[in-house]
């Protein structure tokens, strides 16, 4: 089903409005890092402060990583072409956020103890599956310059076509660590299935190579 254009000409913004907008989100997001952190270590998010700055921490890599998924088709049925200008910046900052929150377990639920990071990676499988897909995350980020793209050439796009499957191993990773299907994480799940059924044509285009080899 084609949905209908919300505008009947596109949305455009200017380089100096952009810029303005990407500087809003840079100082949106690491002042709500900031504030998160400084909330817990003044005893202000509840109870249990670690618990509360995981789960944070998690559930807002898992929406940016979302809404990095809504750019493109959201760009074009508005249209608003201009907001694939934000893409890449929407895409670092969830790997900042699962950084974040591998980094609040490492410290404060492990003290840094890395053979037995190495242990829990290792034997618990969602923390496996977790921190494999920080790891794509990761390099997603480090080949997001414009430099390295055209460096890679089409090795760029094969690469950075992970996002579908991190997106699927963040939810699994956060469904694992709630241990339930319901809720939150069938929220996510639904919206990253809607995403999903929307880009069908471009993922059956990505698995025509590997049927043919089989």
């Amino acid at each position: 089903m084609v949905l209908t254009r919300l505008f009947k000409k596109p949305v455009t913004l200017s380089g100096k409005k952009i810029i303005a907008a990407k500087a809003l989100i840079h100082l949106a997001i690491l002042l709500h890092i900031a504030t998160l952190f400084y909330l817990g270590v003044t005893d202000n998010l509840g109870a249990d402060p670690v618990k509360a700055l995981l789960h944070t921490t998690g559930t807002w890599s898992v929406h940016l990583l979302l809404v990095t998924l809504l750019v493109s088709p959201l760009a074009k049925w508005l249209p608003f072409p201009g907001l694939m200008r934000f893409r890449r910046l929407l895409g670092i900052y969830s790997f900042v956020y699962a950084l974040v929150h591998f980094l609040t377990y490492c410290a404060f639920e492990i003290q840094f103890d890395w053979s037995l990071i190495i242990s829990e990676i290792a034997k618990r499988p969602y923390i496996t599956v977790g921190f494999t897909a920080l790891i794509l995350l990761l390099l997603l980020t480090v080949t997001s310059p414009n430099r390295i793209r055209r460096l890679l050439g089409a090795r760029w796009q094969t690469l950075h076509n992970s996002i579908y499957l991190i997106g699927m191993l963040a939810l699994l990773h956060f469904t694992w660590s709630q241990k339930t299907l319901f809720g939150d994480s069938l929220f996510y799940w639904g919206v990253l299935i809607v995403l999903l059924v929307i880009r069908r044509d471009k993922l059956i285009k990505l698995t025509k190579p590997a049927r043919k080899g089989s």
